[in-house]
């Protein structure tokens, strides 16, 4: 096997330089590139384009609350800081906490998860439930986009030849009820088999904000606009009668080879136990 060519730029400029001269791939904590690139006992992983470390710049690292309230992530952050980090969001604390062993949450970063684009990753599905942007810069810029767009599919995304990731940036929320819920095949260590978070604002016996998202349930994090609609705006005494079609909706927008019955339906009971928190008035806060 050829030689993999590699750099360890000293500024961020420096390594979007060589990004966009070299098309360098970034490596951060190497958790997802150095799997993919594997090829077996003994060999060196398969990687086929340059790469460069730059889990040493300091320009992408750091959480920061932003004059408007926003949380913005910074692309190096792992996942250990995330989760103790009081005022990044309750959800991605959560989904940050079960991140693997404790030594892989102390390497993964948060650009890595994203830029990963697997279906069953950790952070993404809390962060498109939240609306978070994902800011991208080039040689020549910088650009937005909303993580929900910005994960195309299955491993696709719409980073650029010459970008980077350079942070993820969460819109201030203040929810009534808040649900994470995260089901492997152990309870630690576990990649996701299915995971969902929920979120709703109540005012004067009104749903005013309702939302939901849905990770390892096909190529993508799933969330229903169609779904969310039907109990927006909607006064709470009204939502048991509309439950049923809030949950056809919902398993409609499953990808139909993702999740066989049994994890549907527990899509369905998670989905339920949120809404009966709703109806029953319970404790504002976060619902077990």
């Amino acid at each position: 096997m050829a030689a993999v060519r590699n750099y360890v730029p000293e500024t961020l400029d420096e390594a979007l330089l060589l990004r966009k001269a070299e098309g360098a791939v970034p490596l951060a904590g190497g958790t997802d590139i150095m799997v993919q690139g594997k090829r077996g006992i003994g060999l060196s992983p398969e990687i086929g384009k340059p790469v460069m470390v730059i889990s040493s710049l300091k320009e992408l690292k750091g959480i920061t609350m932003l004059p408007d309230g926003s949380v913005e992530i910074g692309a190096l952050t792992t996942a250990a800081e995330i989760a103790e980090s009081l005022i990044v969001p309750w959800h991605v604390r959560m989904a940050a906490s079960g991140m693997g062993a404790v030594a892989l949450r102390n390497i993964a970063t948060i650009g890595g998860n994203i830029g990963n684009a697997s279906p069953k990753g950790d952070l993404p599905q809390p962060l498109i439930l939240l609306d978070a942007e994902v800011v991208l810069i080039s040689f020549d810029g910088e650009r937005r986009v909303l993580l929900d767009a910005f994960i195309q599919g299955s491993k696709k995304t719409d980073l650029h030849d010459d970008e980077i990731i350079k942070s993820v940036v969460i819109p201030p929320h203040d929810f009534t009820y808040s649900y994470y819920r995260k089901i492997g095949m152990r309870k630690a260590n576990a990649i996701s088999k299915l995971s969902l978070s929920a979120a709703a604002v109540v005012k004067d016996g009104l749903v005013v904000d309702f939302r939901a998202s849905s990770g390892a349930a096909g190529p993508k994090v799933i969330r229903s606009r169609e779904a969310e609609s039907m109990i927006i705006r909607r006064p709470v005494e009204d939502i048991p009668e509309i439950v049923p079609d809030f949950l056809e909706a919902w398993d409609h927008a499953i990808s139909p080879h993702a999740m066989p019955k049994y994890r549907r339906n527990s899509t369905a009971r998670m989905l339920t136990r949120f809404l009966e928190a709703i109806v029953n008035e319970e404790e504002p806060g976060i619902v077990e």
